[in-house]
């Protein structure tokens, strides 16, 4: 987060009592993960909700003692970290020539400097981002569970979303379990080669309630977890609707059923009082909304992706799947669809953007052009789903779709967002 609020710094000069107003996306990561408004949180807080909404506009961002403040309501070590740091905002604005001076630099023979979106980057620092490339690239091919489980862990650190790490670990032949109550510690960890999804993944609940159900194992019962992990009904709900009890035998419906009737209070007179085991009255859950379901619970999903469900009426509307590309020869029209995990549009670009578009066989790319994104902005900026029509094109080793019309696609689940780079 340092380093991407470092490269977030306004036009303006800033002081060591101000966070950049970038500070907001991990404010709100906070906020959503507890279902929290925004006036809840600044009541909570204890601030005026003017300060949380709509921080110091003339500083351009979060007083320091806001950040504190909100640091401690969440219990957010990254907000504390940034609260205390001794870090000054500023943005440089002039630089003087200081003559000929001896630089520490590493030593590389031809090329001394390369450029990396008009800026111009020492060997060193090209020689350290090769250093983790290669590292990474290691990681991924012989730990991959161990590399996808770190990814993970470390959101919201990353360039993609949750959702789109897990379906990229799968497609790598890496098992990825859902989560469990009498098994999923808060972070995500690692069981027999696979990866197993974190308490931290579900909405809503709070790291404290998560502590209480590890250390309360074993479980038996939606009645026991409700009881031993002090769960509001929120809570309990959510670990319902992603299926977190399917380790007593309880589909969704079924757990929301059981969920609805629980004594949730220890000291109460009914709460020895176990729910009746007969089954609910509900319809299960189809596959459909079983991914529906983990996508508002968790923002991700370890089974089908949405994908798979719309394949057929794709496919019998001439789409391609991401891995069909590969048999569409360099110039040939084309349509691909998916979910757009990537929106690219930096102003070194010249107006251009670019999209990823992921599936359940991969990743697709699609170019659009200025004039094109001037006429799709809308649908291109607030779509989830997006079907691509264009001409395929292969450009040093590089495939890509170059897009002519873009259609929004419809479907009844709350994707997880992309991510937007302008």
């Amino acid at each position: 987060m340092v380093a991407v609020l470092a490269a977030a710094i306004s036009s303006r000069r800033a002081s060591r009592d101000v966070v950049p107003i970038e500070v907001r996306v991990l404010i709100d990561s906070e906020r959503r993960q507890r279902c929290l408004t925004w006036l809840e949180v600044s009541q909570g807080a204890g601030l005026a909700a003017r300060t949380v909404c709509s921080p110091d506009t003339s500083k351009r961002g979060y007083r320091r003692w806001v950040i504190a403040r909100l640091a401690q309501y969440f219990g957010s070590r990254e907000l504390a970290h940034l609260s205390a740091s001794q870090i000054y905002w500023d943005r440089v604005t002039s630089i003087q020539p200081v003559g000929v001076r001896e630089t520490y630099d590493l030593r590389i023979e031809k090329d001394h400097n390369f450029l990396a979106n008009d800026f111009v980057v020492h060997n060193s620092h090209a020689a350290s981002f090769a250093l983790i490339a290669y590292a990474s690239a290691y990681l991924k091919a012989h730990h991959p569970a161990a590399f996808a489980c770190a990814l993970l862990n470390a959101w919201p650190m990353g360039f993609y979303a949750p959702a789109t790490v897990v379906k990229d670990a799968q497609r790598h032949g890496v098992p990825v379990r859902p989560i469990d109550v009498t098994r999923s510690a808060w972070k995500c960890t690692l069981e027999d080669g696979a990866v197993r999804l974190g308490l931290r993944y579900l909405q809503g609940l709070r790291a404290e309630a998560a502590e209480r159900l590890v250390a309360a194992r074993p479980l038996g019962s939606v009645a026991e977890a409700a009881q031993r992990g002090v769960l509001t009904r929120s809570e309990l709900e959510t670990l319902a609707h992603a299926g977190a009890f399917a380790a007593f035998g309880l589909p969704p419906r079924e757990a929301l059923w059981q969920a609805a009737a629980v004594e949730r209070d220890a000291t109460s007179l009914l709460a020895g009082v176990r729910p009746p085991a007969a089954g609910t009255p509900l319809q299960p859950m189809t596959p459909f909304e079983e991914t529906v379901a983990d996508y508002a619970a968790t923002h991700l999903t370890p089974g089908p992706h949405v994908m798979t469900f719309l394949r057929d009426r794709l496919r019998a509307a001439g789409v391609r799947a991401a891995r069909e590309l590969d048999d569409v020869p360099h110039g040939a029209p084309v349509r691909v669809a998916g979910h757009v995990i990537v929106r690219q549009r930096p102003g070194t670009a010249k107006g251009f953007c670019f999209l990823t578009l992921e599936d359940e066989t991969g990743t697709a790319n699609a170019v659009v052009t200025p004039a094109r994104y001037e006429r799709w902005r809308v649908v291109l900026n607030t779509s989830p789903l997006l079907e691509v029509a264009g001409r395929l094109e292969r450009v040093d080793g590089v495939t890509h779709v170059r897009a002519v019309q873009l259609r929004r696609l419809e479907v009844p689940a709350e994707m997880p967002q992309g991510h937007d780079y302008w």
